[in-house]
């Protein structure tokens, strides 16, 4: 079933709301996946040049049941804008297609820019860079993060297309 949203629509409708309620992130991000517009609702994790939880989370299902049916998850990760290795590749971007996550947000780096092009999942993130993390098993996951100064959290609800992402509290529509 085709996406029906638009961000600046949503942005017109929600414009007076407050940031607890409604918020747009920084238009600094990068397309990656073959999937330019997704939406769902937010699983969080916070890690710095370690992806130990970005992987977990990728090998494991991306959906969740709703009133309206089964959707894709949006896996947001907060890298702290760091731009000195690649959180997401790949062998786990292929991994978060075949799970059935709507899409994968990072504020950090990429790798394998070529195979991520390919993959029917939406990926966005601030750069790519081909060094690879080194796993410490650090980070935390289904926490409140913040994504380029935007306060993010696990259950929002995250809509991306052409014109940029935004955050909702709630499902819209």
């Amino acid at each position: 079933m085709p996406l029906t949203f638009a961000t600046c629509d949503l942005c017109d409708a929600h414009k007076s709301a407050r940031d607890d309620v409604f918020r747009v992130l920084p238009p600094v991000f990068r397309d990656f996946g073959a999937r330019l517009v997704f939406s769902g609702p937010v699983q969080t994790v916070k890690c710095c040049e370690d992806n130990t939880l970005v992987k977990a989370a990728v090998e494991s299902d991306g959906t969740i049941d709703t009133a309206q049916g089964r959707v894709g998850k949006v896996l947001m990760v907060d890298g702290a804008g760091s731009l000195k290795r690649a959180l997401l590749g790949g062998n786990l971007g292929a991994a978060a297609a075949r799970n059935g996550w709507a899409g994968v947000v990072i504020d950090g780096c990429v790798r394998d820019v070529a195979e991520l092009a390919t993959l029917d999942v939406g990926i966005r993130a601030l750069a790519s860079m081909p060094m690879p993390t080194e796993r410490k098993n650090q980070g935390l996951k289904d926490l409140a993060v913040q994504i380029q100064g935007v306060w993010v959290h696990p259950g929002d609800w995250l809509y991306a297309d052409a014109d940029g992402m935004v955050v909702s509290a709630t499902r819209l529509g």
